[in-house]
């Protein structure tokens, strides 16, 4: 982010603009929604801008910008439409202390207007740093058509009742009310017209003051595999209602964003040999948060079904006697066998497909390693990386070829996502040479097909390592 987002405060502060064509003309129609004293210098100004200083919507000076003429002044816009004389009326103007923007001129400018929807109160700023402003027009554009044109009346009504609305406890039974406001109530009131909606507000806020406090609830949630685009509607539903998230060390970052500000982050991460938090201390945390009255997310990566201890999580919150239910996910397997273009099932192959685990609570895990060690088995085996050494030296026992092609996602879903393509003989050797830090996926029996067409460039970066 080159540009850090901020509304600035301009009600009854100077704004200067040097320009009076048609580039000041853009620019002045968005400056009068602002409640500033905007100042024009111009030495042949548009006639529309003449009007405007006639209806006293602004000043007109009828010359150049001069020294001192932007003291005081917040910001300062340069629409000049002649390089030189925009690099000379900035430099006066940065002189005496105003921040400066050249119509334009990204890169000359120490701040950009954003494309803005207008709902005021309520405003939404629309920037892409100077790269696309089509896609912040289009943007726009989709926001405009899907904000009501009363959404403005129904904020600034609300605003000033947000001190009585203080009189519920602060969080979730104040936040309950505001969304019933404004997605429910105050739209029904203002379609009757603009005197309904307070009447509407008393009457909503006595219902929610009589209303018993919610019990904690704890919702089991499934992230996926890291892509943000692959979290069912529910998850984002659970962690926009979320007040404390739980979450383990395979959630990534982008996900995490969703939430709400407001939500307490609690990483709970369990990293295989490595440092983590025990078992027992998470159940404990969120059987806490759980009987304050918050509602809790577990987030998991993955599905949180498979290899996450859910069902110990669940025995410790229904003995607390708080309630809960599971948001399912996209379990790894099936985005990173996606990403190498391949299905876990075929006719003539395998009829069926295993998920395992490479260790357990001691230590490498066993198998039916006969049967996986069978021609044509299929497996996708879980925090596989370590226990590599220990999967080939069981399946080599049992008879499994040497050549049987073995494939390692790390990071599935994610940019930084890697594939490793190897062999049964070699997957020792290949995986310590590759050097692979995040999670991964082991796929038994699979190699990546010869062309993914459908793929996008530079989606996946194929390692060979044979």
């Amino acid at each position: 982010m080159q540009h850090f987002p901020i509304f600035l405060a301009v009600a009854g502060r100077r704004i200067i603009l040097s320009g009076g064509g048609d580039a000041a003309l853009a620019k002045l129609r968005l400056l009068f929604k602002t409640q500033a004293h905007i100042t024009v210098f111009a030495p042949r100004p548009d006639a529309q801008i003449e009007t405007w200083a006639g209806e006293g919507r602004l000043r007109l000076i009828r010359r150049a910008l001069e020294p001192g003429d932007a003291l005081c002044a917040v910001l300062f816009y340069a629409a000049d439409e002649d390089d030189a004389e925009d690099a000379r009326t900035v430099a006066l103007a940065r002189a005496d202390g105003a921040l400066t923007n050249i119509v334009d001129n990204l890169g000359d400018s120490q701040f950009i207007t954003p494309a803005i929807v207008d709902r005021d109160p309520v405003t939404i700023a629309i920037g892409t740093e100077g790269a696309a402003p089509v896609l912040a027009r289009a943007i726009k554009a989709d926001l405009e058509e899907k904000l009501p044109s009363q959404l403005g009346t129904l904020a600034r009504i609300g605003k000033t009742f947000r001190k009585a609305a203080d009189a519920l406890p602060f969080g979730r039974p104040r936040r309950d009310f505001w969304r019933a406001y404004y997605f429910d109530a105050g739209p029904k009131a203002i379609a009757a017209g603009e005197d309904a909606v307070q009447p509407a507000l008393e009457s909503l806020l006595h219902t929610h003051l009589n209303t018993p406090r919610r019990e904690g609830h704890v919702a089991f949630v499934g992230a996926g595999p890291g892509d943000p685009e692959l979290l069912t509607l529910k998850a984002r539903r659970a962690l926009d209602e979320a007040d404390v998230i739980i979450h383990d060390r395979l959630i990534a970052p982008e996900i995490l964003e969703l939430a709400r500000r407001e939500a307490v982050m609690i990483d709970a991460g369990k990293e295989g040999f490595g440092p983590s938090m025990t078992q027992s201390d998470i159940n404990a945390l969120i059987v806490e948060h759980g009987r304050s009255g918050a509602q809790v997310v577990r987030l998991k990566g993955g599905d949180a079904t498979l290899f996450g201890r859910l069902y110990e999580e669940i025995e410790a919150v229904e003995a607390a006697g708080i309630a809960w239910h599971i948001v399912p996910g996209i379990t790894a397997a099936s985005a990173a066998v996606a990403s190498i273009g391949q299905s876990l099932t075929k006719r003539g192959r395998n009829a069926s497909v295993r998920f395992l685990t490479g260790h357990d609570m001691k230590g490498f895990a066993d198998h039916d390693w006969k049967t996986l060690a069978a021609p044509g088995q299929v497996a996708a085996i879980y925090m596989g990386k370590k226990a590599a050494r220990f999967i080939q030296g069981r399946l080599m026992m049992h008879g499994a070829a040497l050549s049987t092609p073995v494939t390692v996602i790390e990071n599935a879903s994610r940019p930084d996502q890697r594939v490793l393509e190897t062999t049964l003989a070699a997957l020792p050797a290949d995986l310590s040479d590759a050097q692979m830090s995040g999670p991964a996926l082991t796929f038994l029996g699979l190699s990546p097909r010869a062309a993914l067409a459908t793929q996008l460039p530079g989606e996946l970066q194929f390692e060979e390592a044979l």
